[in-house]
């Protein structure tokens, strides 16, 4: 009996702990982009931090003894790979040249919207749903307010004043990030490990990040000695906090918690994200800011709470290959 009791506290502060991972570090990374992009260029920072993660993983499956996927398995994982974190998150980190980090988290906060729209399962119900149309409506009017009222506040950015490149850069990894886990989602790989998976995922991305830094020249300008304490910093941050803790976090919570719980990171991430910009990087936060990023929480709830009349709640993933794909960072 006290050893039942005993295990069923250490599952419930492992699940609290897990929580705040998916909550508060997946919110912080997006500051991390900033500061890891001011001694790196965006694909050579995205390189490092797969090709880091990538190795670790590895590392982790010859400890425990996980094979590898096989060909077959390994191709689902390569694909959706390149979608989510070249495609997914590495525009995020292309886009954090223009807009800050809680800009960036309140384009991505529309995810599960996008979800909403080209889930082609459920679609033509959504869409003859008011309410959930007026979610959509709601939630991306919120990025273009957020976005007009964005001008100022940005001169810790490498590359300040062009607010709507970086949104269209972030709002277009959504889509890759979206893609991606809809791919994921047709094909069943429960047999393998999601540590194994993860690491080829992070392969395959560490891969074609560095083919990407090479074609766009931006190898030429990297010197490891002239990169500062903090972008290296931010790198270990993204690979040992974002790719690792609060991933492998999130892999495990929705294994023990419904899916529509674990979610509910969608709504937190921005809030952490704008906060922590603000008070780490001075990031300007202005009443019309702080109402675009209501306009569009509440359009995911909104769509969130009337999906649930129509199917799985928008971005939730059943079990098996999707399940660890509904954050992009």
């Amino acid at each position: 009996m006290k050893n039942y009791i005993s295990r069923s506290k250490s599952k419930a502060i492992l699940i609290a702990l897990s929580f705040f991972a998916i909550y508060f570090i997946w919110g912080t990374t997006y500051l991390a982009n900033i500061f890891g992009l001011k001694g790196m260029k965006p694909f050579v920072l995205s390189t490092l931090r797969y090709g880091m993660a990538a190795i670790l993983l590895t590392v982790g499956c010859f400890i425990k003894k996980l094979p590898f996927p096989g060909w077959k398995n390994s191709k689902v994982y390569i694909i959706s790979g390149l979608l989510m974190l070249v495609g997914g998150s590495g525009l995020v980190v292309l886009g954090e040249q223009y807009i800050n980090s809680g800009h960036a988290a309140v384009v991505i906060a529309t995810e599960p919207l996008l979800f909403l729209l080209f889930d082609k399962k459920d679609r033509r119900s959504f869409l003859n749903d008011k309410w959930i149309i007026g979610g959509l409506l709601l939630g991306f009017s919120g990025i273009l307010v957020f976005s007009h009222f964005s001008s100022q506040g940005q001169a810790h950015l490498t590359h300040p004043g062009d607010v709507l490149k970086g949104t269209i850069l972030v709002l277009t990894s959504t889509l890759f990030w979206v893609a991606g886990t809809l791919y994921a989602r047709n094909y069943k790989t429960e047999e393998d490990s999601h540590i194994a998976g993860a690491a080829v995922k992070h392969i395959a991305a560490a891969v074609a990040c560095f083919v990407i830094a090479i074609f766009s020249g931006e190898w030429s300008s990297f010197t490891p000695g002239n990169v500062s304490a903090n972008a290296w910093g931010g790198l270990a941050f993204l690979v040992v906090m974002g790719s690792l803790i609060a991933f492998m976090a999130f892999t495990w919570l929705v294994t023990v918690k419904p899916a529509a719980i674990v979610s509910t990171h969608t709504y937190v991430n921005p809030l952490v994200a704008v906060l922590i910009g603000w008070i780490m990087a001075k990031e300007q936060v202005g009443t019309m800011q702080i109402l675009a990023l209501i306009m569009v929480l509440a359009g995911v709830a909104l769509t969130n709470i009337k999906a649930k009349d129509h199917a799985a709640p928008v971005g939730s993933t059943p079990s098996g290959a999707g399940r660890e794909t509904t954050s992009l960072l």
